[in-house]
């Protein structure tokens, strides 16, 4: 009798802390051993000497979250987990969206429907909290938390969305009273609405219009008042998909004075900007809407020192998935719609980490531990997942990825999502993903999908450590 179910041999593992040479024995889907020559497995992998990394947490993607504006997200709970696995994701967490005159507790319950028998790889939610009643937060919010989603978003921006500053205090000390992980969405929705409306006016309504809708002052000045409200309230947040200089500006300013503000950014903001947006004739740069939206090449620069020196925690993809042809998706108002009418978002959650690899570590940007520490292991701690999921370690979930180093070019015709295009076609990466496993099953073996749909599990969280509030001076010398 074997030993272990699974022994990959020869890895070359990293985790957030260290590198270091070791098999690693599987049983039960999970991590039972590391050491040199281990016993033998009823299956073994021989990993040759090549970077073995932590399954990916992707935490901020959208899968078949209603829209309400007609357009369609093309992946649903199938096609996207599929899309994830194949690129080294082995957990997302979406969002279970509430609609305004909707229950919360009525998202939830439909979002699960959605992804019932459906996920390929493990899963859980956070939620988004668009109309918070006082039974919402009263009842219904503190409820979900206790259940296991121990996170939620707030906007301020976009109208079915957005929560006022009053909505946003009273929300965000529920999080602070359960324990729980606020993410911002931060963008000034009246600047935007002003400039939006003098750039239609003025006949400027192609894409690229699209970021002078959206200059940096408005996710500059909605990051300060966003770290100024839960200042007051004494809770930790996280602002979401941070495109450039002024935000970081505000979040640095807080870390470095005390305030538990963490940040996520996105490949959107290395990889793409305002060029890929297009002229004012070029419909194709709705292919690359998204909000924030990419900025100047200078500040993908400043985006990648952001990653190395610690102001962002979480890299994601923040994968919105739209069409870009067909009734439904970036043509959903029409073939040559105005760029406030077009599709939000753009797809990511498979290109992701061969991304960052890629441009990243192996370009010398930043080092293996770094990429760990915010593809998966941050993830885990600040969504409540750690330690099952984000490390290589004795009792942790199997979810590993084993990188294949080698000229790699990015093509849509590749990938799994179901989307019709990809903003990153022709880029030349140095790696990809040879093999992904979840709790020790081989989902992609470096050419074919192999898990069938279902198989994910939903993932109760705990109360993140990194959202618990401090206790101030005053209450520790009570």
């Amino acid at each position: 009798m074997s030993a272990f179910d699974l022994v990959i041999r020869n890895a070359r593992a990293v985790t957030a802390a260290d590198q270091f040479d070791t098999d690693i024995g599987i049983s039960g889907g999970r991590i039972v051993a590391l050491g040199r020559q281990l016993a033998a497995g009823s299956q073994e992998i021989d990993a040759a000497g090549r970077y073995v990394t932590p399954g990916g947490i992707d935490a901020h993607c959208h899968f078949d979250q209603p829209t309400g504006d007609g357009s369609v997200m093309a992946d649903d709970f199938v096609s996207g987990t599929r899309s994830a696995a194949c690129g080294g994701t082995t957990t997302v967490i979406p969002f279970a969206c509430q609609q305004k005159g909707q229950s919360l507790r009525a998202a939830v319950e439909d979002y699960h429907r959605r992804a019932a028998g459906k996920a390929l790889i493990d899963y859980a939610f956070h939620m988004i909290v668009t109309d918070p009643t006082p039974q919402v937060l009263e009842e219904e919010l503190p409820a979900l938390i206790a259940e296991g989603l121990s996170s939620f978003k707030i906007y301020m921006t976009y109208d079915a969305l957005k929560l006022d500053d009053r909505q946003m205090l009273e929300t965000l000390a529920v999080a602070r009273r359960e324990g729980a992980m606020a993410m911002i969405h931060a963008e000034n929705a009246d600047c935007i609405s002003w400039l939006t409306s003098k750039l239609i006016a003025a006949g400027h309504t192609a894409p690229r219009f699209h970021a002078s809708s959206r200059p940096m002052l408005v996710e500059r000045e909605a990051t300060h008042r966003a770290i100024s409200l839960a200042e007051l309230v004494d809770v930790p947040v996280l602002i979401v998909h941070v495109s450039g200089r002024e935000a970081m500006e505000q979040i640095r300013w807080a870390q470095g004075n005390g305030l538990r503000v963490y940040a996520e950014t996105c490949p959107q903001y290395l990889f793409l900007s305002a060029e890929d947006l297009g002229c004012d004739d070029d419909f194709h740069g709705a292919k690359c809407i998204c909000s924030p939206p990419p900025r100047d090449k200078a500040n993908q620069t400043l985006i990648w020192e952001g990653l190395e020196n610690g102001v962002f925690q979480v890299f994601s993809s923040d994968h919105a998935p739209f069409r870009f042809d067909g009734p439904d998706g970036k043509r959903v108002h029409g073939e040559n719609a105005s760029f406030d009418k077009i599709a939000n978002g753009i797809p990511g959650v498979e290109t992701r980490l061969a991304l960052l690899w890629s441009e990243g570590v192996l370009a010398g940007r930043i080092e293996p531990q770094t990429f760990v520490e915010l593809t998966a292991t941050n993830p885990a701690k600040i969504y409540g997942l750690y330690p099952r999921k984000g490390s290589i370690a004795i009792g942790a979930d199997a979810d590993l990825v084993i990188w294949q180093e080698g000229d790699h070019v990015v093509s849509n015709a590749a990938l799994h999502h179901n989307v019709d295009y990809t903003p990153y076609e022709g880029m030349r990466l140095r790696a990809w993903l040879a093999l992904t496993l979840s709790r020790g099953e081989v989902v992609w073996d470096g050419q074919t999908p192999l898990a069938g749909a279902g198989r994910g599990e939903f993932l109760a969280c705990e109360r993140p450590r990194p959202a618990l509030r401090r206790r101030r001076q005053e209450e520790l010398a009570l």
